[in-house]
């Protein structure tokens, strides 16, 4: 079978919330274990992050921080370190820069383990939907504020560390891109379902338009709240829904060219309007095109086995909501 690798955008240091790595599907899922209950839901990381946090001084973070977490972590935080921490210097300088956010991050981080059961239970109900699905082990790990979710070949690679919104946490070290996308634990399944669809998405080359990019992060978000109950991206479809005409309208000037960079990816660079809208339209497509088709499992497999995105946009039918006047 061949699959499509997910296109890596050249980013800045600051990297959206769910964005993906380039992974070959064919690399990804050559374990093949398709029984939901088989995976491994990896929480050591947590303990061991808060082990050598609390160890570690201004002057010697960086080192306590590389011996007593990166070295000594899962294989999901080695993976994490090299796609999306850096280094140990890179996680000191974020918590130097963000001290009482990360103070008040160990009490939901702990609690992270506690959402085994929903996070299991969005496992098989994909299963349900998609019957080849592939479920690879899931690592919870403290990162330096960059990434919610991604995934390599090794397995889905979830920040906590994007999750440690309280009632009363401090926001006056952050900034606007963290306000808005910061989450709470509580939603750590939505994140995980999210990176899940991800691992399953098989297209036949790199895509690399807007439009198919915006289409398979919208996908995972659309698919993934379908099996999760949660919308890792609802403050884009706040913003989106009254505008989603001229938003369109927008996008369609643009989505055949490979350029993203004022859709998606854009961390806290978009100005003027929410970052990574590109995620919004690519879900509203998937859901026209789930909202008029006769089958719903046969959808959800077109959805993850795209051959031609300007054909899947056709079938969705949802350029024809806009083709009269308003």
């Amino acid at each position: 079978m061949k699959h499509a690798m997910v296109l890596a955008s050249v980013l800045s240091a600051v990297l959206p919330v769910a964005q993906t790595l380039t992974v070959s599907a064919d690399t990804a899922q050559q374990k093949q274990n398709h029984d939901p209950d088989a995976a491994e839901l990896v929480f050591s990381d947590i303990d061991l992050f808060w082990k050598a946090y609390d160890r570690a001084k201004p002057a010697n973070r960086a080192e306590v921080l590389r011996e007593e977490y990166l070295k000594k972590g899962s294989l999901g935080l080695k993976e994490f370190t090299r796609v999306r921490i850096g280094s140990a210097e890179n996680l000191a300088t974020t918590i130097e820069k963000h001290p009482k956010y990360y103070a008040s991050l160990r009490e939901p981080s702990r609690k992270a383990a506690s959402y085994q059961k929903p996070i299991r239970d969005s496992f098989h109900k994909l299963k349900e939907l998609y019957e080849p699905a592939v479920f690879p082990n899931v690592y919870f790990i403290i990162g330096r504020m960059n990434s919610a979710g991604t995934l390599t070949d090794k397995g889905l690679l979830i920040g906590v560390d994007m999750h440690g919104v309280t009632k009363g946490m401090p926001v006056e070290e952050l900034g606007g891109w963290h306000k808005a996308t910061l989450k709470p634990i509580e939603e750590i399944p939505h994140i995980v379902a999210h990176e899940l669809i991800h691992y399953q998405q098989k297209y036949p080359k790199p895509n690399s338009t807007l439009l198919g990019m915006a289409i398979m992060e919208g996908g995972a978000d659309f698919v993934g709240e379908m099996i999760s109950g949660g919308l890792i991206n609802r403050h884009l479809h706040k913003y989106g829904n009254p505008r989603e005409r001229e938003l369109w309208a927008e996008f369609q000037q643009e989505m055949d060219g490979k350029d993203v960079s004022k859709w998606l990816f854009q961390g806290d660079r978009a100005k003027d309007r929410p970052a990574d809208l590109g995620y919004y339209i690519g879900y509203k497509i998937c859901e026209s095109y789930y909202k008029q088709a006769a089958g719903k499992k046969e959808a959800i497999k077109a959805m993850l086995e795209i051959k031609d995105f300007k054909e899947f946009l056709k079938a969705s039918k949802y350029e024809s909501r806009f083709a009269q006047r308003p």
